[in-house]
């Protein structure tokens, strides 16, 4: 039979069969990824055959892992030089961000939105805790807001105690498989207990001394909204590391540098100080915001720091 990953603890998986019925899996063997360096082998998401045990109806073997059609992947915690798999085969991402409480650097949105945008992964931005901030740090938000949303990107600002967004949050999670990310604290288990408060995830405290949440989802798992609505819930994540992406391709995964492509003077131009770059000329006209082009060049320096 064919199904998906729906929960993984790293040596035990969770799998929705074709006929409905969810087994506890182990992997028959030991899988190797092509060329990748990462430690986990199988991720929530993807699509694997199994194989029922005998004599326990209820248990089954992973014989195969399917070909995906596109992942997101973290640096690994433990090894540097690896990748963790947050989840596979994805209709979209929410990427939950918080100005403050905790603060969400622009750098990290920017890394997390060219991670999805390299395997053409839709994201819509997330908002959250709006009720803490100030009038003026509203304005910044939405400010922030419509330059994401110039790139094309969706972005919500939501509230949970204020019922701000909720409608949105939930509309745009209907009938796909979607990833929910972002830093510990910033309010995902939260917002996802606001629309499907049968699910009870655990939510965390923020520490006043670091301003910094702490991590109450420990693996990626899969949950079942309502019929064809699934959501990921991975742990909080702290960077994200420029893996398994070449340095010239980086400035083709920010749609605005992506659409001037052509229009350097060098076809193989990297956009940092060459004659005639249409993106540092973007960047002085202002069309392209400076905060997206210096998340640009700090990828370019963590690539080269890799070597």
């Amino acid at each position: 039979m064919e199904g998906f990953v729906m929960r993984s603890t790293g040596s035990w998986y969770i799998v929705k069969a074709e006929n409905g019925q969810k087994y506890d899996c182990r992997l028959r063997g030991k899988f190797k990824q092509q060329g990748m360096k990462i430690n986990n082998p199988i991720a929530v998401g993807d699509y694997v055959t199994i194989e029922p045990e005998a004599g326990d109806a209820t248990k089954a073997l992973i014989t195969e892992i399917l070909p995906r059609e596109n992942y997101i992947i973290r640096k690994s915690v433990h090894k540097s030089a690896f990748g963790h798999i947050l989840a596979a085969n994805l209709d979209q991402a929410v990427l939950v961000a918080t100005l403050f409480y905790p603060r969400t650097s622009l750098g990290f949105i920017d890394r997390f939105l060219v991670k999805a945008e390299s395997f053409r992964i839709p994201v819509v931005l997330v908002f959250n805790k709006t009720d803490l901030l100030e009038p003026d740090e509203r304005a910044y938000q939405q400010e922030l807001g419509a330059m994401y949303e110039s790139v094309g990107y969706g972005v919500i600002e939501t509230s949970t105690v204020q019922n701000l967004g909720i409608e949105a949050f939930a509309q745009v999670l209907e009938n796909k498989k979607t990833l929910i990310a972002g830093h510990s604290g910033v309010g995902k288990s939260s917002l996802v207990n606001e629309i499907a408060p049968h699910l009870q995830l655990r939510t965390s405290v923020i520490s006043d001394f670091s301003q910094k949440g702490t991590h109450t989802t420990t693996f990626a798992e899969m949950f079942e909204i309502t019929p064809g609505t699934y959501l990921v819930d991975s742990p909080g994540i702290k960077e994200l590391g420029m893996i398994d992406m070449a340095k010239e391709e980086i400035s083709h995964y920010f749609p605005e540098m992506r659409d001037l492509l052509n229009a350097c003077k060098y076809h193989n131009c990297l956009h940092v100080n060459e004659p005639q770059c249409a993106v540092i000329q973007a960047v002085d006209d202002q069309k392209i915001a400076l905060t997206r082009y210096e998340s640009y060049l700090s990828m370019l320096e963590d690539h080269d720091n890799r070597r």
